[in-house]
């Protein structure tokens, strides 16, 4: 079905992003909801989906994919790599992303700005923008990166970032103070670039350095980063302390123990979050059992990824896998875990009419049934994923 004409999805479990409704009627027209009945009230004669007995959530924000569906965005840097790891994701609950860069050539930079504009134009479901993590990060924590890459930016490659914002859509770069200045941080700010510190070494001082320059987000909290330390707390200290940096969380059991994500959810300054983020590769949606990575074999065992030496090569999980970890293993209420993976990266990047079910917002949302298995997803009020098309309890 489409969303040319008003459609009420009716009786479902409905939260908001704020607060749980109950029977409740959400109305959408033009990929946009247009209201929210919390009183089930007939929506006349539009066309009703018969709702009761699941939840209505809003659709997920990941803003850290490389890939998806066999697709690895640095081997596939093209419109149809990024909508086959939109579509990928979407079957997992994700309705909106950001494409992942890691270090790479340049040529493969360049390609990669094209194939988002070239998707921004195309209008693929589930396209937000782009992420370049990398090459402007730190030799010393550069994880799976490839060091041949890693170099500090320069007055070209600030030109070229603020000239591709428009472009691709949102525009998330993460950089490092041991190769981008403080000058640079504010100038991709002016731009309207979303800058996040990670993959580096730095020091709290230097870390709230740059946040006051303008980067708002931290890479993957605790992982390729300096550490909380007693005497010096590093990026992870200034991460939870400033209150203006918003902190992506991969929460997969593998890069951050679960007592560790607990010690860090209570202890983040706002109004800054941590949130969900998948770093999620090719193997998602897949039979994969590896891959190449700038020349380098990636194996995956055991819901890990590493190369041959060990190292975490980017994560195996899904986002609603993330958010029943954090609902689960870390015990966070039902409606905070599905905050961090929708109200608060929505937040991170500024994206008000996403994360959220409110009259004006995107008509971006998922039936989840009541143990968080997805029955559909849904962009602009079209159904792009449905678990069981022969379900005849829900009609789509």
């Amino acid at each position: 079905m489409t969303s040319s004409t008003a459609t009420a999805i009716v009786g479902a479990r409905l939260f908001d992003g704020v607060d749980w409704h109950e029977d409740a009627t959400l109305v959408i027209e033009d990929g946009k909801i247009i209201a929210l009945d919390t009183h089930a009230t007939s929506p006349g004669k539009m066309e009703q989906i018969d709702a009761h007995g699941y939840l209505l959530v809003p659709g997920f924000v990941d803003l850290q994919v490389n890939g998806g569906g066999g697709v690895l965005f640095n081997n596939m840097p093209t419109l149809d790599g990024i909508a086959r790891i939109c579509s990928t994701h979407a079957a997992f609950g994700t309705t909106a992303l950001l494409v992942t860069l890691i270090t790479d050539t340049p040529e493969t930079g360049f390609q990669a700005v094209a194939a988002g504009k070239a998707a921004r134009e195309a209008c693929i479901p589930g396209y937000l923008g782009l992420h370049l993590e990398g090459p402007h990060i730190s030799q010393v924590r550069k994880g799976t990166h490839d060091p041949a890459q890693i170099r500090p930016m320069e007055a070209v490659d600030l030109e070229a970032l603020c000239r591709s914002r428009d472009a691709v859509g949102t525009l998330l770069a993460t950089v490092a103070p041991e190769n981008v200045s403080p000058d640079q941080v504010a100038a991709l700010a002016r731009a309207g670039i979303v800058v996040s510190l990670g993959h580096t070494d730095a020091s709290c001082k230097a870390a709230k350095t740059y946040a006051a320059a303008g980067a708002t987000m931290v890479t993957h909290l605790f992982n390729a980063m300096s550490p909380l330390g007693h005497r010096e707390p590093g990026l992870v200290g200034a991460a939870l302390d400033t209150g203006t940096l918003h902190c992506g969380l991969i929460a997969d059991g593998f890069h951050v123990d679960p007592l560790t994500m607990g010690v860090a959810l209570r202890a983040k300054r706002g109004p800054g979050h941590l949130f969900l983020v998948t770093d999620a590769m090719s193997t998602i949606g897949s039979d994969q059992d590896g891959f190449e990575l700038n020349g380098r074999r990636v194996y995956r065992r055991d819901g890990r990824l590493t190369l041959a030496d060990g190292t975490l090569a980017g994560a195996d999980i899904d986002m609603l896998s993330s958010v029943r970890y954090v609902y689960e293993r870390v015990g966070l209420p039902l409606e905070e875990a599905l905050r961090m993976a929708s109200v608060y990266p929505a937040e991170a990047i500024g994206a008000a009419n996403k994360g959220c079910l409110k009259p004006g917002c995107d008509a971006d949302f998922l039936l989840l049934s009541p143990n968080l298995d997805l029955h559909s997803t849904w962009i602009s009020g079209n159904c792009v994923f449905n678990a069981s098309a022969e379900n005849e309890h829900l009609r789509v």
